[in-house]
């Protein structure tokens, strides 16, 4: 009998199944230093310890899309090793800061399964958590991936589509917040004077920069979150496939985007909770995306007069600068439209 995983098919899962994903992982200095060298971001918080001293931290906090991207790729073996794409995500909660010496790990349970049409596949949804060295969870999301099935005949559970928040509450964020030191917080040395008061409901932001993918970075991105998914790095499968090539990993496009969008958005230091996310468009080397955002909604946080959160809608467009603001006609996504990304990010007040 072979040892090697060949990881699961869409008729492996069952509801409520429980999956504890192997290899727990302990985030360094290093992984922070390549995380920059990859997207970019200038958020000061996460740059400097001493900016974050001064903010109220103990020290520079891991990047909030780091902790979920590490999170997430011990998931890959168990839940997206065959999929075909991952289509969304939801109620995502960043529970407790993560530091450099932290160690995490992942599980996840099944919570719905439905059978596509063309009885070749079907969507697997999933709640995992993120833990640290004790156990204390540090994220929670949901998430649902389109996994092929191995034997198209195998007959499947019955539909089971769980019901999910549209948003979370302003009282579900926080978590991941220490108290603030307004004096420490230097707007000069941020990037920016505009605090949450300054933001405005419907205000729409044109990050203006744009970066072009580069095989050689998602590739290396991928392997950094030890994410093993096929469609990522086995060119000679994907050539005989739909696209006849790999596909970018989804929350290599996230990454890029919020990296882009600190050119507007310099003092949302913190994501706070990912309400809902769709990956609208499949990316490519050579792809250039540019970013924008909306400003959907604008909370105080409960019990807290030192910082606020506003809701985003952030927009990843490719080879197409964001002046029109791209995004609907009708129901249907503008054709560059490569992710839309609704999420709350804490600012100080």
């Amino acid at each position: 009998m072979s040892k090697a995983r060949q990881g699961n098919y869409f008729e492996d899962f069952r509801l409520g199944q429980v999956i504890a994903h192997a290899t727990p992982r302990t985030v360094t200095a290093g992984d922070v230093a390549l995380y920059t060298a990859l997207y970019g971001p200038r958020f000061a918080v996460q740059s400097s310890d001493a900016f974050a001293k001064a903010s109220g931290y103990a020290a520079a906090p891991i990047d909030d899309l780091l902790v979920f991207h590490i999170v997430f790729g011990k998931t890959v073996p168990d839940i997206s090793l065959n999929a075909v794409a991952n289509l969304g995500y939801a109620e995502c909660r960043f529970l407790k800061p993560v530091f450099p010496g932290d160690t995490l790990s992942s599980t996840s349970e099944v919570i719905g399964l439905k059978e596509n049409s063309n009885k070749q596949s079907g969507v697997v949804y999933v709640r995992t958590t993120g833990r640290d060295q004790t156990g204390a969870p540090v994220l929670d999301y949901v998430r649902w991936v389109m996994v092929k099935k191995r034997d198209e005949a195998a007959v499947a559970p019955a539909p089971h589509v769980p019901t999910l928040k549209a948003a979370l509450e302003p009282a579900d964020l926080g978590g991941a917040l220490p108290p603030l030191t307004l004096d420490g917080y230097d707007t000069a040395l941020s990037g920016n004077p505009a605090r949450w008061d300054d933001y405005e409901i419907g205000e729409k932001i044109d990050h203006l920069d744009a970066m072009t993918l580069e095989e050689a970075e998602h590739q290396l991105a991928t392997r950094l979150y030890q994410n093993t998914a096929k469609v990522h790095f086995n060119l000679h499968e994907q050539a005989q496939g739909r696209f006849k090539r790999r596909l970018i990993y989804g929350g290599h496009i996230i990454s890029l985007a919020r990296a882009l969008s600190f050119n507007g958005l310099e003092n949302a230091f913190h994501v706070a909770a990912i309400n809902a996310g769709r990956h609208v468009s499949p990316a490519f080397a050579g792809d250039t995306v540019y970013a924008w955002s909306e400003v959907l909604d604008k909370q105080p946080l409960p019990g807290r007069d030192d910082a606020g959160a506003l809701r985003l809608r952030l927009i990843a467009a490719k080879d197409k600068p964001c002046t029109s603001f791209p995004y609907k006609a009708g129901e249907q996504y503008d054709p560059a439209v490569l992710l839309d990304l609704d999420y709350w990010a804490v600012l100080p007040r």
